[in-house]
């Protein structure tokens, strides 16, 4: 098993920046792949971001180009960096750990307590 931390979310204007941390225990973290979900009020959950066990990484067409996901494993931490923000980006961020399967990210029920991101001026 392995417990998920995350933390960095808050308010910000348009256009401003915030970096997420998932900060991961219990397992061997570097084992998993990870990835960032976002859910937005009365909207379903979607995967924003993922990076496997190599450092791959993918991205929701919305966010590509804005948002950027790495890894430490030496920390146990993986990151969301999402500048040029705009108020759809606004949502509950959760952290996963998971795997990938043909190219697709799969989630594991490893799951956060979530970070929640405001942009508004």
């Amino acid at each position: 098993q392995v417990q998920l931390v995350e933390s960095g979310g808050g308010l910000v204007q348009p256009g401003g920046s915030l970096r997420l941390s998932c900060a991961g225990s219990g397992s061997i973290f570097s084992y998993y792949s990870m990835g960032w979900y976002r859910q937005a009020p009365g909207k379903q959950r979607e995967l924003v971001a993922s990076i496997s066990r190599g450092g791959s990484t993918n991205y929701a067409d919305s966010v590509k180009g804005r948002f950027t996901i790495s890894r430490d494993n030496a920390k146990n931490t993986v990151y969301l960096q999402m500048n040029s923000l705009i108020p759809e980006d606004t949502a509950d961020y959760y952290c996963n750990a998971g795997t990938y399967g043909r190219g697709h990210y799969s989630p594991y029920n490893y799951w956060g307590q979530g970070t929640q991101v405001t942009v508004s001026s």
